[in-house]
């Protein structure tokens, strides 16, 4: 399988690494091509690979499709772009992968339906959360009634000041490129209770607030790297200390004027730093949910109430961060993990988990080959995402945007009409 990368920013690096450097993945795929709006950005992975792959623009899209002989597509570009080439890719017959989140709209998602319907062709959303083994271990509880009918969720989800605070920096600060952390963060969490709850929302009401990244909280300057302020800020980010930083975006600068070390403070940021939601499925359990940027320590707590007991999972970890080099100081420990059950009417137990290294709790490495390898061992847990999971997942959170924006609650039947080929 011939594939080509789209947008070649620090978060494809976990593809375009597993097709030239995992053995197993290596030697069913190939790595045929890279394409992005940043021809400094590509020069810097074929360095990284010792490779001289051919580089498109994103103007030679159908171009670079026919003369490499495309057979798949992973796109991994700016959030608000993953729709024309999931689209493109589609009716192109092409195996796609996409990052999430699969769109940022409620039009994007429609489109990309409507071309699946007319098409007949699904993707693949790489919801890495679900293979992590602390995560897919409550799957297997759920899947076996542990606690009976699950009716309840709390979820809450603590982004640290070196995470949490690295999306204001970004793109991902402004809702036009990323549909808010409701979508671009948050859907890897709905996401995660659809799939825990083999079920879909059916309505949402949320709140959201910027309290944090503000000028209020420290005096706004344009950039880090330029600032005065910087011996007193505790949220600078120095590019020229990492060499990531620098060759994927210090030097690439002056093609695209994006730059990587915007100030977190920035008036110009319209996303959430604190929010909460409810949301109510169509097997009648309810959501509680709340994401915050701006915590002490990077993790989450879940609890699912059923009619049996009660589950708990309490995580600490150190997640992944885009374009982080190792330089950052972090005040998130190793994973620390806590699973516990509470059955009606007798005494709580503990269970012992599985904990991996590598990105997302250990779940990048058996997504990646779940992913690209032919015939991948058979999954109970139904852990790999189409199409589907990746509309009922965003639309959680543009569903919960919209409910900020008119103070009222919204019905995802609402936004959405999905096709039939998706019997859901």
């Amino acid at each position: 399988m011939r594939y080509a990368v789209i947008g070649t920013g620090s978060r494809s690096a976990m593809y375009y690494e597993a097709l030239v450097e995992n053995e197993k993945i290596a030697a069913e795929n190939e790595l045929a091509a890279l394409l992005d709006l940043n021809q400094t950005r590509m020069d810097y992975v074929n360095e990284r690979l010792g490779l001289d792959l051919p580089t498109y623009q994103p103007h030679q899209f159908g171009e670079m499709i026919e003369k490499e002989n495309i057979e798949g597509i992973v796109v991994t570009t700016k959030d608000s772009h993953h729709h024309e080439y999931i689209i493109q890719g589609l009716k192109n017959d092409l195996k796609v992968i996409t990052e999430k989140p699969m769109t940022t709209n409620e039009e994007k998602n429609q489109a990309i339906l409507d071309t699946m319907e007319e098409t007949g062709n699904d993707l693949t959303v790489t919801f890495n959360y679900r293979y992590s083994p602390y995560r897919s271990k409550v799957k297997e509880m759920l899947q076996e009634g542990v606690i009976g009918e699950v009716t309840m969720v709390e979820f809450h989800w603590y982004l640290d000041t070196t995470h949490g605070a690295d999306y204001y920096r970004r793109w991902h600060g402004e809702k036009r490129n990323s549909g808010s952390l409701w979508v671009h963060k948050a859907t890897h969490h709905f996401d995660l209770v659809n799939w825990w709850l083999d079920s879909t929302p059916e309505e949402v009401f949320a709140f959201g607030d910027k309290r944090f990244y503000q000028p209020e909280t420290f005096p706004y300057r344009m950039r880090c790297k330029d600032c005065d302020a910087k011996d007193e800020c505790k949220f600078e980010l120095d590019m020229s200390s990492s060499d990531k930083l620098t060759a994927l975006y210090l030097d690439a600068e002056h093609e695209d004027g994006y730059f990587r070390d915007r100030c977190v403070f920035s008036p110009e940021i319209n996303i959430w730093d604190t929010r909460a939601l409810t949301v109510r499925y169509q097997n009648r359990a309810l959501l509680s949910y709340s994401l915050n940027n701006y915590a002490p320590y990077e993790g989450y707590k879940v609890a699912f109430i059923g009619t049996k007991g009660r589950i708990e999972q309490d995580v600490v970890e150190a997640s992944y961060i885009s374009g982080h080099d190792g330089e950052l100081e972090r005040q998130t420990p190793d994973n620390n993990i806590r699973l516990e059950v509470f059955p009606l009417f007798e005494e709580s137990y503990t269970l012992d988990v599985e904990v991996e290294a590598g990105g997302h709790g250990g779940g990048d490495k058996r997504l990646l080959e779940d992913v690209f390898l032919e015939n991948p061992e058979a999954d109970p847990l139904g852990r790999q995402a189409g199409g589907y999971d990746g509309a009922v997942s965003i639309l959680t959170g543009i569903a919960a945007r919209r409910s900020i924006e008119k103070d009222q609650p919204i019905k995802i039947k609402n936004l959405a009409e999905f096709p039939s080929i998706l019997n859901k």
